[in-house]
């Protein structure tokens, strides 16, 4: 398995940080999680196409988390509705139907694929979902405390290997349970410990929850301005033993 950041900054533009977007290769999948402004062309900048893409899981519905969507379906169509080969699946929690029919209101036909090229998938966001695609990888969908539809995420692999992703997020229990043991957690730190603001975490907080969940490795990002110039790494290793991670974009970890 291996995870590139795509977008390590939030809806601030920033030459240095793209909007959220995290990028997962398992097996035959390569997958997005999130996708805000500048993801497109981070992914070109990484090596992969659009078209490449198998899966995208939204975390939830704001704009630097899903504003190059609308791009992305309307390049996959135009000028060659034939470049992609393999259908895409689009997920996300309880509300995705609305949303995509609400950004169908705007754009019409410009953004809709035919049945083979795209599937919507609508997660259950009260319980939560664990979905098995293929032989490639396994996905863990549970609530967290942002938006109704926010959703963490685990990405499986069939050798065992494991990475969590938060999205936004603030304190919450299912963000532990969601990151147990993983290898590779992706936290929000949206913002550093003395200015913390509610729906978010700090890297103490964050830190605090890969402890709990014994995470291996806690990569910070979602990362506001106000953390520039600040010790990121000495606040959440004040909660947290093992290593820390601050996001840049494109930085890799092949697990």
């Amino acid at each position: 398995m291996k995870i590139t950041i795509l977008g390590s900054g939030t809806c601030v533009p920033r030459l240095t940080r793209s909007a959220s977007s995290v990028l997962v290769e398992s097996g035959r999948a390569k997958i997005l999680v999130d996708l805000g402004p500048g993801t497109m062309h981070r992914l070109l900048q990484y090596g992969l196409t659009i078209f490449d893409l198998t899966h995208i899981f939204l975390t939830h519905f704001h704009p630097d988390h899903t504003a190059e969507l609308v791009p992305l379906l309307f390049a996959t169509k135009y000028p060659d509705a034939e470049a992609r080969t393999h259908r895409l699946t689009l997920a996300a929690g309880t509300g995705l139907k609305r949303f995509y029919q609400g950004l169908r209101a705007v754009y019409d036909h410009w953004i809709v694929l035919p049945e083979d090229q795209m599937a919507l998938q609508e997660i259950d966001t009260l319980a939560g979902e664990t979905i098995r695609y293929f032989e490639d990888f396994v996905l863990t969908a549970r609530p967290v405390n942002h938006r109704p539809e926010s959703l963490a995420y685990r990405i499986s692999d069939p050798d065992g290997r494991s990475m969590a992703c938060s999205g936004d997020t603030d304190v919450c229990d299912a963000l532990v349970d969601v990151a147990r043991e993983v290898d590779l957690f992706i936290c929000e730190s949206a913002m550093p410990d003395s200015h913390k603001v509610p729906g978010h975490l700090t890297p103490s907080l964050a830190g605090r929850i890969a402890g709990r969940a014994d995470a291996r490795h806690l990569v910070l990002t979602h990362l506001y301005p106000e953390c520039d110039g600040q010790d990121l790494v000495k606040q959440a290793a004040g909660t947290y033993k093992g290593p820390v991670t601050v996001a840049e974009d494109l930085m890799s970890f092949v697990l």
